[in-house]
């Protein structure tokens, strides 16, 4: 067997979908795991290290990919550095906040190892075909964009416990570990945020962390996004966890419409009728299949020098957004960046 090795430190939930697109990467391999839990990680059928430690020392990974909560972050990758392993690649909200994630960012940069955060979702084909669309002018000017989060899966006392229940103590919910994803979005589309102004707050008492709230940014030739999320309420779709939600972006030709099955649509002003420019997702798993497409593109960097996207020195502006936001939250005032 050839091409990269891979050791996946974490085999919970959203592991496996890392796992599995690893497996369908013809140039990287799995060649470790290592859980907590020594069954879970068992049940990938890959080599099992009782320790990450020795799942480095002994796999000899040329690519750590750390799937655990932010909490184990900043010390699987100084685990990395030491160990010499030369890219690596950790899930996001990256670390417990932006100091911790400048701190690892410095200390790897200095070892000469790629950093690289694992945000998805400006991966998913929608988002590659609405960027699309706005390069080629179809809306004209854009004015701005908006994204409504209602993945409907945060109502009652067991909210969030059969997939990812360390969601329920994270003191900062909405925003660390899920908006996170479209302040990263609207920065792939819209160029950085200039300016913040946020709305949160807390709707189910079975969490510690707010989940529901809006977010107002100020973007690049005037352009403003608006992030509405709230996880107790759901969108038209078969699977809610697809996009999530439903977005629009809207400018001075026509409107990008974003639907919960994956298609992209376009009405240009004047018309009754959208045409349709991507069409419904058909992939069964997560997100579009972006876990692979990002990965890939990982690799594609790693071993042929192509451009990386979501470096964690670049990604470092997103978590910046993500404190200016709570700083608005809780001043009640627009945060200027």
């Amino acid at each position: 067997m050839t091409g990269l090795r891979v050791a996946s430190l974490g085999a919970g939930y959203f592991a496996g979908f890392h796992i599995d697109a690893w497996a369908r990467i013809p140039r990287a391999r799995v060649v470790g795991v290592c859980d907590t839990d020594p069954a879970r990680a068992g049940a990938t059928g890959l080599p099992v290290y009782a320790t990450p430690d020795a799942m480095i020392a002994q796999a000899r990974p040329d690519i750590l990919d750390i799937v655990v909560p932010p909490a184990g972050h900043a010390a699987a990758v100084r685990l990395a550095i030491a160990a010499g392993v030369g890219t690596v690649i950790c899930q996001k909200p990256f670390c417990r906040d932006l100091a911790e994630a400048q701190a690892v960012t410095s200390e790897a940069a200095a070892a000469g190892i790629v950093l690289i955060v694992h945000e998805n979702f400006r991966f998913q084909p929608w988002y590659r075909a609405v960027a699309r669309a706005l390069s080629e002018g179809h809306v004209g000017r854009l004015l701005q964009a908006t994204f409504r989060l209602r993945p409907g899966d945060g109502q009652g006392a067991g909210a969030y416990l059969d997939r990812q229940p360390y969601f329920r103590q994270m003191p900062r919910f909405l925003v660390h570990e899920t908006a996170v994803h479209w302040i990263d979005t609207f920065r792939y589309l819209l160029g950085p945020a200039t300016a913040v102004y946020a709305d949160l707050r807390r709707i189910n008492d079975a969490i510690a962390g707010e989940d529901a709230g809006m977010i107002l940014s100020d973007h690049a030739d005037g352009v403003r996004a608006l992030f509405d999320g709230n996880r107790h309420l759901d969108h038209p779709a078969d699977n809610l966890r697809r996009t999530m939600g439903e977005a629009w972006f809207e400018g001075t030709k026509g409107v990008l419409y974003l639907t919960g099955d994956g298609a992209v649509a376009l009405r240009p002003f004047g018309a009754r009728q959208a045409r349709q420019l991507l069409g419904p997702d058909t992939w069964p798993g997560f997100g579009g299949d972006c876990v692979h497409a990002l990965q890939a593109h990982v690799v594609a960097g790693v071993l042929d020098g192509a451009p990386i996207e979501n470096l964690a020195a670049d990604y470092l502006e997103v978590l910046r957004v993500e404190e200016a936001v709570y700083r608005s939250a809780r001043s009640g005032a627009k945060i200027w960046l």
